[in-house]
């Protein structure tokens, strides 16, 4: 089955899930900012608790909090019931397509229970996906707004991190493809009941997930480099060159450290797409 068809028969689903996920990370990222004023109001001003100056920010962050948390939990609970249907669905179309083709019943059954990665990429990446595309991009842009240097800081590290993690993602695209043919093999090794068969079986399977994780690690440390320099460089322009209030500056690191943990999952996701494009190609090409 495509991804295309796959996205096409289930749209209904996946783009209410996907929107409960936007409603809940859009809350989440205003919230440093909206708690920010908090700070400011009740520190910097010296407020009483019972002050509407204090009150009405203080609301305003409770309500955003309240919809972070109330539609976070709500999405938690639903998503499961939309993609366990799903892939009871979609892994009876892959068998009866597999059966089609003419493949051994290991290979079918092996290619069912791998129709569980589209619904792992679905259920969590795409989520993951739609929470790191906001956190970088609303901290970016929140950043620009105290002071464009530091919007600009940011902007141009997620430049040359995007090229490497795209270079990382064609290297483990091969392995992938040596991941998926043994996993095709599985069925088809347990069912001859020969230990050493199967022994070899999860070798060959190790071999491969510890070089993708290699590669997945060298990644990741070369990313955490190129983000130390990145959060050195803004917390010198926001303590040195600016005269930012407390509220500012805690926004700030707040919206800094989303920028950060959030573009350290940027190789996982690459690793993560490219496993599900090939798998698509799989899916697709009668010859494989």
């Amino acid at each position: 089955m495509r991804l295309m068809v796959f996205i096409k028969q289930f749209r209904k689903s996946i783009i209410f899930a996907a929107s409960l996920v936007l409603i809940e990370n859009l809350a989440w990222i205003a919230e440093p900012t909206v708690f920010g004023r908090v700070i400011d109001a009740f520190i910097d001003k010296g407020l009483s608790h019972t002050s509407i100056e204090f009150i009405i920010p203080l609301s305003v962050w409770i309500g955003v909090f309240l919809i972070n948390s109330g539609v976070g939990a709500l999405r938690r609970s639903i998503e499961p019931r939309i993609y366990l249907k799903i892939f009871t669905r979609i892994a009876v179309d892959v068998t009866r397509d597999s059966l089609k083709k003419g493949l051994s019943v290991s290979r079918t059954a092996a290619r069912a229970d791998l129709m569980r990665e589209y619904i792992t990429f679905f259920q969590y990446r795409v989520p993951e996906i739609f929470e790191q595309a906001i956190s970088i991009g609303g901290a970016i842009i929140a950043l620009t707004i105290f002071d464009y240097r530091i919007g600009a800081a940011c902007l141009t590290a997620v430049i040359p991190l995007s090229y490497l993690t795209t270079t990382f993602s064609r290297k483990i695209a091969k392995l992938q493809v040596t991941l998926h043919d043994t996993r095709e093999e599985g069925y088809e090794a347990f069912s001859t009941r020969d230990l050493v068969r199967i022994e070899n079986y999860y070798d060959r399977l190790s071999s491969t997930e510890k070089k993708i994780a290699h590669l997945g690690g060298i990644n990741f440390g070369i990313v955490r480099f190129f983000l130390l320099g990145i959060f050195l460089v803004v917390l010198f322009i926001s303590i040195d060159l600016d005269d930012f209030t407390t509220g500012n500056i805690y926004s700030i690191v707040a919206y800094l450290w989303t920028f950060v943990t959030s573009t350290e999952y940027l190789p996982e996701l690459m690793e993560s797409w490219t496993s599900l494009r090939e798998l698509n190609q799989r899916m697709r090409d009668p010859e494989i």
